[in-house]
């Protein structure tokens, strides 16, 4: 198990923000893994997430297993198939500093994307937009998710404009993400990130992630999350510029 005390100084507040974000405050839980890639290599970072990803997303399926959009994940989940595959590729034939970079520039825009929807923008597929812009959109959301656990943006861009009932657009998002988390296993095994380090990790920080998770259904119903966002979406462009000088002087 990992036992310096900076990772975990990293490690606790983003196993906690990605609590929260299963627990109802969407999209903070993206700093997680720019957080972890402060103490450790992203690659390895992102092996010690996934297994707390799995089991978050256990709750949210089994809660919408019977609301979500057939349409939406027969086009998605094997075009996100094709972008992890492209995000292995990437960790598996570069060093781990281009895999940093990327992961930097991932955060930055993702946290760009956020902070221009808080303001009422934002960019959307038309509702009548060929399958084949929903497909290279599923590429986009599996190769961010590979690379960063932020896949939402590309899976919104597509899924949105469908107008989808509450119910359903939650249930087709749970489905989504928990199916390529488990697409993302055969990668992290074969870059041989499930070591028992790795493992022993993430199962001391799964119950953080569970009493956040827990914490986070609480807190959305009690506070106004929209300075909480602002302040972790600009902390976020912060970390990712950090990582992206790194990458960039290394």
């Amino acid at each position: 198990m990992l036992t310096d005390p900076f990772f975990y100084a990293m490690a606790v507040p983003a196993v906690v923000l990605m609590g929260l974000a299963k627990g109802g405050f969407a999209g903070v839980g993206a700093i997680a893994m720019p957080l972890l890639a402060l103490a450790i290599s992203p690659v390895k970072a992102a092996a010690i997430l996934l297994p707390i990803l799995i089991l978050q997303d256990v709750v949210g399926v089994w809660a919408f297993r019977r609301s979500w959009d057939r349409g939406v994940l027969a086009l998605m989940i094997p075009t996100a198939g094709i972008g992890i595959l492209l995000g292995y590729l990437l960790a598996a034939q570069v060093s781990a500093t281009v895999v940093l970079g990327v992961l930097g520039a991932i955060s930055i825009v993702f946290a760009l994307h956020r902070l221009w929807l808080m303001r009422g923008g934002g960019v959307r597929a038309p509702k009548d937009a060929p399958p084949a812009l929903g497909a290279a959109l599923g590429v986009a959301a599996g190769f961010t998710s590979q690379i960063a656990h932020a896949g939402q943006p590309p899976f919104q861009m597509w899924v949105l404009p469908k107008n989808l009932a509450p119910p359903v657009l939650v249930g087709t998002t749970a489905i989504f993400f928990a199916t390529v988390n488990w697409l993302k296993v055969p990668a992290y095994l074969a870059l041989g990130q499930f070591t028992r380090e790795n493992l022993m990790t993430a199962a001391v920080l799964a119950p953080v992630a569970v009493v956040s998770t827990l914490a986070g259904v609480w807190l959305v119903r009690r506070i106004r999350p929209d300075r909480f966002y602002l302040a972790i979406y600009i902390l976020m462009i912060l970390v990712g510029g950090q990582l992206l000088w790194e990458a960039l002087t290394a």
